[in-house]
């Protein structure tokens, strides 16, 4: 058949993948490193240090014009480069011809729904996460915002629990919607949202947990000499104290503007 030849032409494409990711340990990294683990390709990994300002450099921004992690290099296509984390999965899964169906109307469900964690989800939660995590400003100072983002993402979190209704993925069968979503949906406790009550966003996120590729995927994207704390975030075991006290600090230097 006609979806058979183009899934036999897309394996030989998939073994011509030669990625090298840009990247560091945040959901959208997560995204595309997750989705690399379950396409089984081997693939360089370069981790951009953000709290350093390593993203601002010559080299990331050939790659990255908005100084964005993630990014890639195919050096299988001519080195060519994608950044936006999206794009990056639209791009695997046309190259590999996996996880993205080949179907039109399937197809578009699934781009309504990578384009709905692109455009909500994530922006929402990350929002929540730095306003309740990381601005160092009075609680009163910044309470409209902390609500204004946790109520929004809480809303988020309801839509995606009735879309999973009677689902085992989002879309039905396994996708580049859920490798995009799973990282900002299982980011709710950073970003202090209750999920409570969304029996099947709970399921499908430990569904997405059990998967050996999502355990690796989470694991990459931190800098050497982190190893343990990689395996624990994989793993979603908490912090001790002092790694819990970096990780802040970290933070703070990334989301506080530097003095020019």
């Amino acid at each position: 058949s006609a979806e058979m030849m183009l899934r036999r032409g897309a394996v030989r494409l998939a073994n011509s993948l030669d990625i090298e990711l840009f990247t560091a340990a945040t959901p959208n990294g997560h995204k595309v490193s997750i989705m690399l683990e379950e396409l089984r390709v081997p693939y360089k990994t370069t981790v951009i240090a953000l709290n350093e300002g390593a993203q601002f450099t010559p080299e990331f921004l050939a790659v990255s014009p908005n100084a964005k992690i993630p990014a890639i290099v195919d050096h299988g296509n001519n080195g060519h480069s994608v950044f936006e984390s999206g794009a990056i999965l639209l791009y695997l899964a046309e190259r590999s011809g996996q996880f993205l169906p080949v179907d039109a109307n399937k197809r578009s469900e699934v781009m309504q729904w990578l384009f709905w964690q692109m455009a909500n989800l994530g922006p929402m939660v990350g929002q929540a996460i730095t306003f309740n995590r990381f601005v160092n400003q009075p609680k009163e100072k910044i309470d409209y915002s902390i609500q204004r983002y946790m109520n929004e993402s809480r809303r988020l979190y309801e839509v995606l629990d009735k879309q999973l209704e009677g689902k085992e993925y989002i879309c039905g069968d396994l996708s580049i919607a859920d490798f995009a979503t799973f990282p900002w949906a299982r980011a709710q406790r950073m970003a202090k949202v209750r999920i409570d009550g969304l029996q099947n966003l709970e399921n499908w996120l430990a569904r997405m947990k059990q998967r050996p590729a999502v355990g690796k995927g989470l694991a990459v994207g931190f800098p050497p000499g982190r190893e343990q704390l990689a395996e624990k975030y994989s793993r979603d075991q908490p912090m001790n104290e002092a790694e819990k006290k970096r990780f802040f600090a970290e933070g703070n230097a990334y989301v506080t503007p530097v003095a020019t």
